[in-house]
Order: structure tokens, then sequence, then C-alpha cells
């Protein structure tokens, strides 16, 4: 069908092992979109495809005053006609398959009887009633895959239909719908003063597992952030004479935590982007994100539990991962370099937990977890290669905007190192194992301050 001049076919996207999921755009030649407003229920979820994308004099007509609203109308006829159609041909095409499935299932049941009669001798009924009997049978055998099947694709029809409409209640424009390219966050809350920089980031730089700042903190959200006295953010304020405050968060994401809210229980969490606008007089942000948007406590749990995890399918999922990050990203960078007064922006790089390049000290307990393989020398590699990819992602993103690019040399687990100070990262037995120690936050710190520019120290 055409719709603004556009070839769109309607249907269904392919069927997947869940109970729920949302409509699908594909443009052609481009990309494919969830459209996470429209959830169905039931394996019939609603499919547009279009394109490729033509301009012409009927698209045109989109943007006149006049004319607009008439194509707007056709277009929505055309669409909804068009689901119509392959909604009934849909259902005569699989009330046909169960006739024919019915019929072939009639026929073997009719060869199996006769079978049957044939071995019971002097006892076999007469074909006649053989034939009835199987006529009769099939009969109830059609009849009941028939409306089966009828009341199935209804159903479905009907949760695909309740799904769309609710999703589709209040849209009034395609942002709304599949979501913006970039639309930065609002400032959220009142105006800040008395901060001369900022951290955002995730539980690395909130620095989980610490002393907790509590009701005590700057922030009403420090508690529900579970942030410490000794988080990066403190670990910078004490290394130069400037007051710094911490926006970090556990399991932040850039699209829930740093551009979009964040629930913590009962708290939600504004966007640290939007905290970070109402700072007044800043001069630098630091940012410690990725491994929460690429999923790396998947990767690693997998690792621990089975024998070998550089699979390609594993791989290929990373990959995935790390090319949606880097889209994220893209849009968090854009949002850093509009910010108010145009602070220095310093990109934190992801640290290895544990040594590369050679053996693996056997008696290290982070290696090991009770009932799995645990990991290994060649396991450890292979998350320093994909880490490398992240911090490639992170450095290039960074070089774009000429922002500054800090690299912390955290100490690995199983690597021995200065019993007074401890270690750089919590171990496996720890609640929030992997995440830096006191230490690891101070090391940090000292790799960002390095960086920050002489005239942003006050």
């Amino acid at each position: 069908m055409l719709a603004f001049g556009q070839h769109i076919t309607v249907g269904a996207r392919p069927p997947e092992p869940n109970l729920v999921g949302p409509a699908r755009l594909v443009q052609v030649g481009n990309t494919a979109l969830d459209v996470e407003r429209i959830r169905v229920y039931g394996p019939l979820r609603p499919q547009i495809t279009l394109g490729p994308v033509q301009r012409n004099a009927a698209s045109e007509a989109l943007f006149d005053p006049q004319a607009g609203p008439v194509a707007a109308a056709a277009a929505v006829r055309a669409v909804t006609d068009g689901f119509v159609t392959w909604y009934v041909l849909g259902g005569l095409g699989l009330i046909a398959f169960a006739l024919v499935a019915a019929a072939g299932a009639a026929g073997l049941r009719t060869l199996f009887v006769v079978r049957a009669e044939s071995r019971a001798g002097a006892a076999q009924r007469a074909l006649p009633d053989i034939w009835a009997y199987c006529v009769r049978a099939a009969g109830r055998m059609t009849l009941l895959a028939t409306v089966v099947s009828a009341l199935a694709w209804l159903g479905c029809g009907a949760l695909a239909y309740d799904g769309a409409a609710a999703g589709l209640q209040g849209v009034n424009s395609l942002t709304q719908l599949v979501g913006a390219r970039h639309v930065s966050p609002p400032p959220a809350g009142p105006p800040i003063t008395g901060y001369a920089g900022a951290v955002i980031g995730d539980s690395r730089a909130a620095r989980v597992g610490g002393p907790p700042v509590g009701n005590r903190g700057d922030r009403p959200d420090d508690a529900a952030c579970a942030r410490s006295t000794d988080s990066l953010a403190a670990e910078i304020g004490q290394l130069m004479p400037s007051k710094v405050l911490n926006l970090a968060c556990p399991d932040a994401t850039i699209a829930a935590g740093l551009r979009g809210p964040q629930q913590r229980g009962d708290v939600t969490v504004a966007p640290q982007i939007a905290s970070l606008k109402q700072l007044q007089g800043l001069k630098f942000v630091v940012v410690e994100i990725g491994p929460n948007d690429v999923g790396w406590t998947d990767f690693l749990r997998y690792c621990y539990g089975v024998a070998e995890c550089d699979d390609t399918l594993t791989a290929n999922e990373f990959g995935y991962r790390l090319a949606a990050f880097d889209r994220a990203f893209g849009d968090l960078l854009v949002d850093l370099n509009d910010l108010p007064g145009r602070p220095q922006v310093i990109i934190t790089t992801s640290y290895d937990v544990f040594p590369t390049g050679g053996a693996l000290p056997a008696d290290c307990p982070d290696l090991h977890f009770p009932g799995t393989p645990g990991l290994d020398a060649r396991k450890a590699d292979l998350f320093a290669a994909r880490n490398a990819q992240l911090n490639e992602v992170l450095a290039a993103g960074a070089g774009k905007y000429g922002f500054a690019v800090a690299r912390p040399a955290l100490r690995p687990l199983c690597t021995s190192g200065t019993p007074e100070l401890g270690p750089d990262l919590q171990g496996i037995d720890s609640p929030n194992a992997f995440h830096p120690t006191g230490v690891g936050s101070l090391r940090t710190a000292s790799a960002v301050v390095r960086l920050i520019a002489p005239n942003a120290t006050s």
C-alpha cells in the first residue's frame, strides 16, 4: 500500500518465546525499532515495514497546511485497511491450514481404523459401518480444528488491538511513539551552588560498599544511591581545593540514570544530566559509565559458570550491546558538550579486574565460586579484550568532542600489593564484588585530578 507516497507493508513480527512484547517499525535499508509504547500480549504483535523512503509529491503533501490533514487521514485509512485485510486473509489462511491438517489427520485415522478392522478377522465391521464411523470422526475433528483455530486467531487479534489502542492513546507525534533522536533532559530541581565540579556515573563512582553518606549528604537521594564518604567525588575534593558534587548512582545506565530518571526503591532519582544543568558555576564534570550499559555482569556470571565462554554467540551479543552503547554514548556526549558554561569534561575508562598476559595464581579465592568452573587465565584475557573494546568506544567518543580521558590504573585482584593499603578492588566474597575500595577510588581520583585544568580548582 501507499501512505504519504511511501510503500508500507503491515503484518505481524515473527513470534518470540515470551508472553508480552512490543510492536515493531522496520525502515528498509536502515533499522528496525521496537515500539515499546505498544506492548501486546500473545504472539500477534503488529509490524509496519516502511521504505525505502522516497521523496515525491505525495510525501511533500505532509508539510502542506491544506493538503497535510487530508493526506494524514488517507494514510491512517490505508494503514488501518491494510491491517484489517492482512488480519482477515491471515485468519482465512489459518482456517484453510486447519482444514487441510484435519483432512490429513482424518485420512491417517481412516487408514489406522481399516488396518485394525482387517486384523479383527470375523469380528470386523461391515465396510459401510467403517466408512460412516470415519466420516463422523473426521467431521468432529474438522469442526474442532476450525473452531479452535478461529477462536485462537480472534483472541490474538483482540489482544493485539487492545495493546495497540492502549499504546497509541495520547500519541500526537512520531517522537512520542518511537522516541527522539536527541532530546536533552531539561533541568531538574532547584539551582545548586557551591560546587566547582561534579561526578556522574554508576556504582563505581558512587563507591558502593564504603562508609555511607546516608542522611548527612548534600543530596536527598544520597542514601538511595548508596553514596559513600570516600566516593570518587569526595576523593577528588580532597586532592584539590574544590568541592565536588556526587551525582553517581548504582545500576545507572545512560538511558536510565544519566539521561533518564532512575528508580531506586521508592525513590525516583532525577536524570544526572538534568541535575548537572542546575549547578551554578560548574567548571568540570567527571563521567564514569559503561559496564552497566553492556550488561557486564551477565558475561561475568556466564564465564564463571561454564568451562569455556569465548563462543561466537556470546561474542556477537557483546558486540551488539557495545554498538548500542556507542549510540547512547553519542547522545550523552552531546548533552555534556552543551552544558551551560561549557565546563571541562573528563571521561574515565574502565579498569581490568584480573591481571592478563600470564598464569593466574591457582590459590586466588576471587577466581572461584562454589559449584562453578570459575575463571582462568584465558577467561581473564577475554575480559581484558572486551574491556579494551569498551574503552576504545569511550576514548573515541571523548576525542570527537575534545574531552579529556582519564585512565585509572587500579591494581587487579589476584596480585600482591602493599598490605598497609589493602586491595584496590573488592573481592568476590564482598556484596559489591569487583567495585573499587576506598584505595581504588583514591587512585581513580588521582588519575582524574591530573587532567583538571588549573582554572577549575576554585
